[in-house]
């Protein structure tokens, strides 16, 4: 594991999509150092990034279209960046050493060690590679990733492997993870079947306020059953959640929420007033209708999510407004935390109908 990319200069290294970040490199790559700097609002150098080191980085790479690779950014929000694995370079901390294991087919699951005050909400999921404050960005609450599979390190292949048509995987829990869980249920279920049961224990609502004080100091910690119906249950529990919260559930598709209004469809601001008996009002004119209370308050980490979405596409930082693509799948987003706040009920439920906390 370890936590995410830390970009230094997320302004100029992050984009919307693939067209606006090879624009930027491009350009960023050949310009000289003052204009750069003046250019892209970078300010002064920190410590670990510099202006000369990131065009470098871009130098050396080649400017190659397939080291454009996507981020989660934040809840929901997938993003791009130019990823070269250097640190120090275009990204300050790219973290290799784990991002690695999300350039193929894999699950990272992201929680935080410490949370600002008592209250977990600080757990999400990714299949691509991520940035440090994707759950939170308060202090003290940057997210670890911990990729389900690791993938042999390409630079150490040897060149008789180089054949192989698909790179061996082993799951990313100890031998002696994998035996306790043996013991417990009399048998080894699959890595899936793990991540999804431990994604469905930390979405336990009984489970976040029952440990609240040690989730608050360190990494959660996952209790085991030895009851094999209760480990099936929350197993498709969580992976209804896994589906959810990348975006794959075929339950997206049934919107509860309508947009109206005639207007621009630019996000003019989003605050305490802009939400009222189900209507959540992006101006003066526009608004999508149909939002539950407890969907809109709903948190992940340290985001309101239904702000924090569509906080990061306000006017002032894109120019535009939103497209029709975007409205749906915002209105998709809506439909994944009301599925989830189902799911987290009924993961209580699954539980107490089994003997109830603390699973042994």
């Amino acid at each position: 594991n370890s936590v995410g990319i830390v970009t230094a200069r997320d302004s100029l290294t992050i984009q919307d999509s693939p067209e606006k970040i090879w624009e930027i490199v491009r350009d960023f790559s050949a310009l000289p150092e003052d204009i750069a700097r003046s250019t892209y609002n970078l300010g002064k150098d920190a410590r670990d990034w510099k202006i000369t080191f990131a065009q470098n980085d871009l130098k050396e790479s080649g400017l190659k279209k397939e080291l454009i690779v996507p981020i989660l950014y934040r809840p929901f929000d997938i993003k791009y960046t130019y990823y070269t694995g250097h640190s120090r370079g275009f990204i300050c901390m790219p973290r290799p050493e784990v991002m690695q294991h999300m350039m193929r087919k894999n699950l990272g699951l992201l929680v935080c060690r410490q949370q600002n005050k008592v209250g977990f909400y600080h757990a999400f999921i990714s299949e691509k590679i991520v940035e440090s404050c994707v759950v939170s960005n308060k202090t003290r609450e940057i997210n670890y990733l911990f990729p389900l599979y690791l993938y042999p390190d390409k630079s150490k292949v040897k060149l008789s492997d180089e054949k192989a048509s698909k790179p061996e995987r082993t799951p990313n829990f100890t031998l002696e993870f994998l035996q306790a869980i043996k013991e417990a249920l009399g048998t080894e279920p699959t890595a899936e079947e793990i991540f999804c049961y431990i994604y469905a224990i930390l979405y336990s609502p009984t489970y976040r306020k029952r440990y609240e004080e040690f989730l608050k100091i360190d990494f959660p910690k996952v209790p085991l059953t030895s009851d094999k119906d209760l480990f099936k249950s929350l197993c498709r529990l969580g992976s209804e959640l896994v589906s959810l919260h990348l975006m794959k559930s075929p339950e997206l598709d049934s919107l509860i929420t309508k947009f109206k209004g005639e207007g621009d469809n630019v996000v003019a601001a989003i605050g305490k007033n802009s939400y009222k008996d189900g209507e959540l009002r992006i101006n003066r004119t526009q608004y999508f209708e149909g939002i539950p209370e407890e969907v809109y308050n709903f948190h992940i980490g340290g985001y309101q999510v239904c702000q924090k979405w569509l906080k990061d596409r306000r006017a002032k930082k894109i120019g535009r407004g939103l497209t029709k693509d975007e409205m749906e799948y915002y209105q998709k987003i809506i439909v994944a935390i009301k599925e989830t706040i189902r799911i987290m009920k009924e993961i209580d439920k699954v539980i107490d109908e089994h003997d109830g906390w603390p699973i042994q």
